[in-house]
């Protein structure tokens, strides 16, 4: 079980979308360093994936430069290993889940000038962990088939979930609790919201220009930028206690 515990802390950025992403480059300026241990942690079990499903992604990229001009003609499905590697693959994303939250986590703790501490990534391993993980396979679920229909749904939708870990985390909520919460803030508030997502997501994207590097550094970006929205929008977290 968890207690929780108000303090005083800087104020919260404005209800705008450049308030909240400048917000969040001071705060991620203070957790550099765990967004990239989370990173290489996540890349890390990634690397695993591959092996264990016998999918190749070097053959995967030669097919698809090589059938650039026709890539409707090309069935990827067919290729050995990568349903079992997109299975696996998304298995790791619903069981990283938590620690991405946790980075959260470290967040509001620069945030409140606590000491950070490595373990504070894993907190959300024993804090509200399904509900962390169930919110992650629906949003997935319904990202991705956003995705599908052509990439523009997923560009209008993907805002009404970007408070979804802050609160589950924060308020211990169920993962119906914050769906229906963060999609109730976003619709309210749907074009900051959507100003936010939008250059947290170019922000975190970033690194692709540097031959796809850089985004272990960029990447985690969008995770504060869920928190920074999460204080505009509700209000300094209150602070997790492990009760004794």
């Amino acid at each position: 079980m968890d207690a929780f515990q108000e303090f005083d802390q800087p104020p919260v950025p404005e209800k705008t979308g450049g308030a909240i992403i400048s917000h969040a480059f001071e705060m991620y300026k203070g957790i550099f360093i765990y967004a990239l241990a989370v990173m290489i942690i996540y890349g890390f079990a990634s690397m695993l994936v591959q092996p264990i499903s016998g999918f190749d992604s070097q053959i995967f990229a030669e097919d698809i430069i090589s059938g650039a001009d026709n890539l409707s003609m090309m069935n990827m499905w067919a290729m050995p290993g990568t349903g079992l590697f997109t299975g696996l693959s998304g298995l790791l994303g619903i069981l990283s889940a938590p620690l991405f939250v946790g980075l959260i986590y470290m967040a509001n703790k620069y945030n409140t000038a606590q000491p950070l501490k490595f373990t504070d990534l894993f907190i959300a391993y024993g804090q509200n962990t399904l509900n962390i993980m169930i919110y992650s396979l629906i949003s997935s679920i319904i990202l991705g088939f956003s995705f599908v229909l052509c990439f523009l749904p997923l560009f209008f939708v993907f805002p009404f979930f970007l408070l979804g870990y802050p609160i589950l985390l924060f308020e211990n909520a169920s993962f119906s609790e914050a769906l229906s919460k963060s999609f109730s803030i976003a619709k309210e508030n749907y074009m900051t919201f959507l100003v936010a997502g939008v250059l947290g997501a170019l922000i975190s994207m970033s690194g692709i220009f540097l031959c796809f590097i850089g985004l272990i550094a960029t990447l985690p970006f969008y995770l504060v930028v869920m928190y920074s929205s999460y204080c505009a929008y509700l209000g300094r977290p209150r602070e997790l206690i492990a009760a004794e």
